[in-house]
């Protein structure tokens, strides 16, 4: 599973994640959840599953859309995954040395083991 929220590291995370699908000949579920933001006319999800799907054609994609934050969200797909691959820009506390909130929360309470992709530097937020 990968939460995807349309960000450069979310698309980091995405390509991880479709690696660990692939290597696993797993289905992958990608999750975008966003409580205060209706749908617009670019799907958040769809943008960041661009091109990973032609690069990894035998990896069976799952998209989620779900009203409902980050955190709750995921930790309740979390049950079912045998992992989680999520995106921090850690933007709690000493930015580059602390996770950020939701990953915070994922790494400790979530139901399977989590995989957090951390920026190089090269991302912008």
């Amino acid at each position: 599973m990968v939460g995807v929220d349309g960000s450069p590291l979310s698309g980091r995370a995405v390509g991880y994640a479709f690696e660990e699908a692939a290597v696993r000949r797993a289905p992958l579920v990608a999750v975008h959840a966003r409580a205060d933001v209706p749908e617009g006319p670019r799907d958040p999800l769809a943008v960041g599953l661009a091109g990973w799907r032609e690069k990894y054609p035998d990896v069976a994609v799952h998209p989620v859309t779900v009203r409902e934050k980050p955190r709750p969200a995921l930790l309740d797909h979390s049950a079912t995954a045998r992992l989680l691959v999520v995106g921090s820009r850690g933007l709690g506390g000493f930015r580059g040395l602390l996770l950020g909130s939701t990953s915070q929360a994922l790494m400790h309470h979530a139901r399977c083991p989590v995989m957090i992709v951390r920026p190089t530097g090269k991302e912008t937020p």
